[in-house]
Order: structure tokens, then C-alpha cells, then sequence
């Protein structure tokens, strides 16, 4: 069964300071907050785009792919950005993960991954767990304007 998407709460207020910056312990903490987020990456010289369900596990984003771009480019090409939102009618936060997509091997680290109950939202099956460790971390909230 796939895993729920959960929802962000958001609590600064519209009328605090439009832009901010989030400490990024802040950042972990929102990006826990949500299921879906943005794998950005690099295949055959061209970048890539692809939506993905993740769990945050040990301050490090973790997903579930099957064979094709974003498996391959992984194991290549294996710096990535990750990004993830959410937003309410009067504010919104974005959270940017900079850092090194590898596959998970060993059976201490695939026992690891699995516990993170990370189902897939589709009917393909994916069988290959990626972790992308964080060489940086940052986030903005906004306060949107009536």
C-alpha cells in the first residue's frame, strides 16, 4: 500500500518578514514534513528533472527507483540537488538538498533503508534504494502577499 502524503504545517505569519532564511536543523525538520520532492540531476550531459516520494532518514533524503535515469545517474553522474516545498494561502517554504546520490548495497544498509517504510506511488516496481548524503542544506520560508 502506498504511503500517505503528508502535509507541511506552516506557522510564521504573512505579515513577518517576507523572505527568510531556515537554520538548517529547521530545514530536516520541514523536508520530514512532506512526501514528495524534486530529484534534480544530470543524464547524457543534459539536466533532469523527476518528481519522487522520499523519507528523510539519519539527516539524509532516501528514495526508491527502478532501473532507467535516475538509477544510472546515481551511480554516474552522482551529484544532485533535491528540492522540496509546501505551501499554504499565505505562506510557503522551499528546501534545497545539494549533495551525493549513491546507491544503497550491504544488507545492514538495504535492512536500514527498509525500515523507512518508503513505498512506491506507482504501480512500477523499484527495487533500488538511493540515499543522497547532503553536502549542503538550505531553505527559504515566504509570507505571501494579499
Amino acid at each position: 500500500m502506498p504511503a500517505q502524503p503528508r502535509v507541511a504545517s506552516l506557522t510564521m505569519s504573512a505579515e513577518s518578514q517576507p523572505v527568510s532564511i531556515l537554520p538548517e536543523s529547521e530545514c530536516w525538520r520541514l523536508l520530514d514534513s512532506v512526501a514528495l520532492g524534486r530529484l534534480v540531476t544530470c543524464a547524457g550531459g543534459q539536466p533532469e528533472i523527476f518528481p519522487v516520494n522520499f523519507a528523510v532518514q539519519d539527516r539524509t533524503v532516501l528514495f526508491r527507483t527502478a532501473e532507467g535515469t535516475k538509477l544510472t545517474s546515481a551511480a554516474i553522474s552522482n551529484q544532485v540537488l533535491f528540492e522540496a516545498d509546501a505551501h499554504t494561502a499565505t505562506e510557503g517554504w522551499s528546501v534545497v538538498v545539494k549533495g551525493v546520490a549513491r546507491t544503497v548495497h550491504g544488507d545492514d544498509e538495504l535492512e536500514k533503508a527498509a525500515g523507512a517504510q518508503l513505498f512506491s506511488w506507482t504501480a512500477t516496481t523499484k527495487q533500488h534504494f538511493v540515499r543522497i548524503r547532503p553536502d549542503r542544506v538550505t531553505g527559504r520560508r515566504f509570507g505571501f502577499v494579499a
